[in-house]
C-alpha cells in the first residue's frame, strides 16, 4: 500500500462529516507548517509537521510531496451542476443581456428545451466526450468531486441515457461523480399546457426505469412558476423518496413559491438557488437542516440579486456553493470564481466560503464521511493553491490560483 508524506504545507480545512451551520461555519482548523501522511490513498493523519514526521515512519514512505510552504485545502465539491450537455447556447446570453427573461425564452422553446433538443440528437459518445471535457476543465480548477444532473432528455429514454453518460465520465476521470436524476427540469414541448401530465409520466414509469437502472442517488425538482408547481413537486419527491433517492430541489429561483418550505417539510438533503426564497423558507430549512446549495456565478449571469447568504448564515442554515455549470444561465465549471463571487458579492468570510465549498457540499451530495475536509479516514483529496491562505481565491481575481490537484493522493493536475 503506497504511503506519501505531505510536508511544508500551510494546511486550512473545516472538520467534521455533517454540515457545519452558523458560527461553527466560519470555524477552520490551520496548521501554519503542517503535514499529511496518506497512505492507500486515504489521510492517515494531519496535523503540525513536526509531529507528524516524529510519529510517521518517514523512512517507509514511497514519496515525499514538499508544498514550500503553500497553502493546502481540501479539493473542491461542486454539488450542484448540469455539465451533461451538447451544444452551448451563446446566442441565449445575448438575449438575456438585451432584457429578455430567462423565463420568457423557455417559454418560446429556447432555454432548458433546446439543450433538450440537442441532447436527443447527439450520440452516447458525443455526449460523453463533450461532458468529460468540461468535468477535466473542472478538476484542472480544483472541483475533485462533482455532482451532475439529467434533464435535458425529459423522456425516459433519454433521461436514462444521459445517467449512463455522467456514470461513465465517473468511471474514466479521475473525479468522483454524483448523479442525480432530474426529470422534472422542464416540461417537454410535446406535453405543453399539459404539466400534470408530464408528472404522470415521471412518476409511473420515468422514477420506476430510475430505480431499476440504479445509477442515480438523487432527484431534483424544478419548483417555480412556469415549471413544476408545489404540489406537483412534492408528488415527485414523495415518489422519489419511496424509490430510495435522496432530495433535491431546485427552490425558489426567480420567483418565492414555497419551494424552500416544501424542501424543509420534505426533509430534502438541499435547496438550490434560493434567490427569492422568503424569511419563512429560510426558518423553516434552519429547523430542518436542509443545506442551501448557493450559485452566486447563476445570479452574475443572470444579473439578479445574490442569494441572502449572510441571513442564511445567522439564522443557521448551512450553506454550500456550486458553479451550477449549464449552457444557459451559468457556463462556468470554476469553484475558484464561484468562491470569489461568494466572498465579494454575498458577504461570507474567507473561512466560511472554504466550508460551504468543500464540507458543506460534500455533504450536500452525501460524501461528507468521504470528502471535503483534510482528516484521517478520509479521502486524500486537496489542492496547493498559489497563496499562503485560501484568501487567494478571492483576493487574485480572475487569476487560476490552484497550482496542483491531488485525489485519493495522487497528482491528476
Amino acid at each position: 500500500m503506497t504511503v506519501k508524506i505531505v510536508r511544508n504545507a500551510r494546511i486550512y480545512t473545516s472538520e467534521g462529516n455533517s454540515a457545519a451551520a452558523g458560527n461553527d461555519q466560519g470555524e477552520i482548523r490551520f496548521f501554519p507548517k503542517g503535514a499529511m501522511v496518506i497512505r492507500g490513498g486515504k489521510i492517515e493523519a494531519v496535523g503540525p509537521e513536526e509531529e507528524i514526521l516524529v510519529s510517521a515512519n518517514t523512512a517507509d514512505a514511497d514519496e515525499e510531496i514538499d508544498c514550500g510552504g503553500r497553502c493546502v485545502i481540501p479539493g473542491f465539491v461542486d454539488p450542484h451542476t448540469h455539465m451533461c450537455f451538447a451544444r452551448r447556447r451563446e446566442e441565449e446570453f445575448s438575449l438575456r443581456l438585451a432584457g429578455t427573461p430567462y423565463l420568457e425564452i423557455l417559454q418560446k422553446g429556447g432555454g432548458i428545451l433546446s439543450s433538450v433538443r440537442s441532447v436527443r440528437e447527439a450520440s452516447d459518445d458525443e455526449l460523453f466526450e463533450h461532458t468529460l471535457s468540461l468535468a477535466l476543465s473542472a478538476l484542472s480548477l480544483g472541483s475533485t468531486t462533482i455532482e451532475m444532473k439529467s434533464g435535458y432528455g425529459l423522456d425516459t429514454e433519454s433521461e436514462l441515457r444521459m445517467l449512463s453518460v455522467i456514470r461513465r465520465v465517473g468511471r474514466e476521470s479521475p473525479l468522483d461523480v454524483v448523479p442525480t436524476f432530474m426529470g422534472a427540469h422542464a416540461v417537454p414541448e410535446l406535453y405543453r399546457g399539459n404539466g400534470d401530465g408530464f408528472v404522470d409520466l415521471i412518476v409511473e414509469e420515468m422514477l420506476p426505469a430510475v430505480e431499476r437502472q440504479g445509477i442515480a442517488r438523487f432527484c431534483d425538482v424544478f419548483c417555480e412558476e412556469g415549471v413544476f408547481s408545489v404540489p406537483q413537486t412534492e408528488r415527485i419527491l414523495v415518489e422519489a423518496s419511496s424509490r430510495g433517492l435522496g432530495l433535491k430541489v431546485h427552490a425558489d429561483e426567480v420567483h418565492d413559491t414555497g419551494g424552500a418550505a416544501l424542501a424543509a417539510r420534505m426533509c430534502a438533503v438541499s435547496a438550490e438557488h434560493l434567490l427569492a426564497a422568503s424569511d419563512e423558507g429560510i426558518n423553516a430549512m434552519a429547523k430542518s437542516g436542509t443545506t442551501a446549495i448557493l450559485l452566486p456565478a447563476t445570479a452574475y449571469s443572470l444579473r439578479k440579486p445574490y442569494a441572502r447568504a449572510r441571513a442564511m448564515i445567522e439564522q443557521g442554515v448551512p450553506v454550500a456553493l456550486a458553479t451550477d455549470c449549464n449552457p444557459g444561465s451559468s457556463f462556468t465549471e470554476s469553484m475558484p470564481f464561484v468562491f470569489g463571487l461568494a466572498v465579494m458579492a454575498m458577504g461570507l468570510t474567507v473561512d466560511e466560503a472554504l466550508t460551504a465549498a468543500t464540507r458543506n457540499s460534500a455533504c450536500a451530495v452525501g460524501m461528507g464521511t468521504v470528502c471535503g475536509t483534510l482528516e484521517p479516514g478520509k479521502q486524500a483529496d486537496f489542492l496547493v493553491l498559489d497563496g499562503e491562505t485560501p484568501a487567494i481565491l478571492a483576493y487574485h481575481a480572475g487569476v487560476p490560483a490552484v497550482e496542483e490537484v491531488f485525489k485519493k493522493g495522487e497528482r491528476v493536475w
